[in-house]
């Protein structure tokens, strides 16, 4: 399903002297359809560069990424937002329309699609259960909690059944209780056949889902665990800040 072969990033920083930042550096994963990979490591580990490549928001400097045997690296403009309907992202900060209500915020990203009024119709409902807020659908964003948000964001992600769903961070702003629903919900999306890779700080959630944990530092992979546990190498039994 997902496969990087040597992928490496670099920014050049321009202010001041001129130097030259390694983003990820000879990246090699493979995940196989309908797993749950847990994404880990301090700030500055590579953890958000690796997303951006992932959803095509950035190209790599060398390297392949496979998406179903098919290298995005290689995609035209024309073709990103088709590919892109085929993976949802979730973010911390949720990123809603305020302006319009929750069904209208999960439909907008069907209209942009060119999806007739009459599969919306049939298509909002459906998520809008799927996600525990089937009588929330008139509701706008401010009078929603973290926990709502960010299942309509789950939601409006989920709109297009794409085969991967990227979660970067979507429990950093949320209370413990409401960590824990977004992440059973998460759990539910993946038994429907999904492929969910959630980036976290959250040594929590990472060591409770009992899934696999890959953990960069330094932009470079230091473990792969198919069962693991929040811990870098060099860092056993400390909580990992970032």
């Amino acid at each position: 399903m997902i496969e990087l072969q040597h992928i490496a990033k670099t920014y050049v920083r321009t202010s001041g002297s001129r130097t030259r930042a390694i983003a990820v550096d000879d990246i090699n994963i493979e995940i196989a359809k309908g797993e749950f990979v847990s994404i880990v490591g301090p700030s500055g580990a590579g953890k958000s560069t690796l997303i951006r490549l992932l959803i095509a928001e950035e190209k790599p400097d060398h390297g392949k990424i496979l998406i179903a045997e098919r290298d995005i690296t290689l995609l035209q403009p024309r073709e990103l937002p088709y590919y892109r309907r085929k993976v949802g992202v979730v973010f911390q900060d949720f990123k809603l329309l305020p302006a319009k209500t929750v069904w209208e915020n999960i439909a907008f990203a069907l209209e942009v699609s060119d999806i007739s009024t009459a599969e919306i119709r049939e298509r909002v409902p459906k998520i809008l259960t799927l996600v525990g807020l089937a009588d929330k659908g008139e509701n706008y964003p401010h009078e929603l909690s973290g926990g709502e948000k960010q299942r309509v964001a789950i939601a409006r992600a989920m709109i297009h059944s794409p085969r991967i769903l990227i979660a970067d961070e979507p429990t950093g702003n949320l209370d413990p209780a409401t960590t824990g629903e977004i992440i059973e919900l998460l759990e539910r999306i993946n038994r429907s056949g999904t492929t969910v890779l959630l980036a976290t700080h959250n040594k929590e959630v990472v060591n409770n889902l009992k899934r696999r944990v890959i953990a960069m530092e330094h932009g470079r992979i230091v473990s792969d665990e198919k069962i693991g546990r929040y811990v870098l190498p060099g860092h056993q039994g400390k909580e990992i800040n970032g």
